[in-house]
């Protein structure tokens, strides 16, 4: 009997830069996401061993319960990472630092008898993983470790509704085609702004670098803190520079 299909969110992470690391850093940067990830799935309330769970390799491929809430995937699930893995790249060298890019979906899968997805979405998944959005973003955001691209599905019904702890105007909509797979999605590096290239090659504002990138934390008390990728900071404090 064929299996019923099954809504699933479904996640994929892989490790920028993976290759030519030899087998000896290899094995500790999988390590490294392996626990990441399970602890922020954790802290995002999706039952890590109640998860479907491919090795990639390079990555790993998550099919989440039925029934999960999409929105966790991303909140705080994706910013839970992002800490993990930028406190684990402060103390390592270079042949064991993680960055990844993360891609999320949903639809209609199939559960095979020995516990593995199947179908039409996962193949999407794989496009949005390997889309050139996310590998740019990660380029122009050394300090970055995570760089997520949502399906235009997954945003529709999670990022537009402004779910608590996601910021729909933190997500970039872009444009790839990724083998046979032309589509559009939405980027978001956290803890960062994205900016699209302007006019005459300037970024919005008329200030930074080609597809620079401006980084947002708060400052203690009124003032917000602008970093740019360049290594400018600006403090605007009461409306004043």
């Amino acid at each position: 009997m064929e299996e019923e299909p099954e809504y699933r969110a479904l996640f994929a992470a892989d490790i920028e830069g993976s290759a030519g690391r030899g087998d000896v850093a290899l094995r500790q940067v999988r390590e490294v996401l392996s626990t990441a990830l399970r602890e922020s799935f954790g802290r995002s309330g999706i039952e890590w061993e109640e998860c479907l769970r491919d090795d990639l390799g390079d990555g790993m491929r998550v099919t989440a319960p039925a029934g999960v809430q999409k929105a966790r995937l991303i909140h705080p699930l994706v910013h839970e990472l992002a800490v993990r893995l930028r406190a684990h790249n402060e103390l390592a060298g270079p042949l064991t630092r993680v960055r990844v890019r993360v891609a999320l979906h949903a639809g209609d899968v199939r559960i095979t008898p020995d516990g593995r997805a199947v179908g039409r979405p996962l193949e999407v998944l794989a496009r949005l993983l390997d889309a050139s959005p996310a590998r740019d973003a990660l380029a122009r955001t050394p300090g970055a470790a995570v760089a997520l691209l949502v399906s235009r599905h997954f945003h529709e019904e999670t990022v537009c509704h402004g779910s608590p702890g996601i910021d729909p105007a933190a997500f970039r909509e872009v444009t790839f085609t990724e083998k046979e797979y032309t589509a559009s999605a939405w980027l978001h590096v956290p803890e960062y702004k994205v900016l699209a290239p302007g006019p005459a090659g300037r970024a919005p504002g008329g200030g930074g670098a080609p597809g620079s990138v401006r980084m947002i934390s708060r400052a203690s008390g009124n003032g917000t803190v602008y970093a740019l990728g360049s290594g400018t900071q600006n403090i605007h404090i009461d409306g004043k520079a």
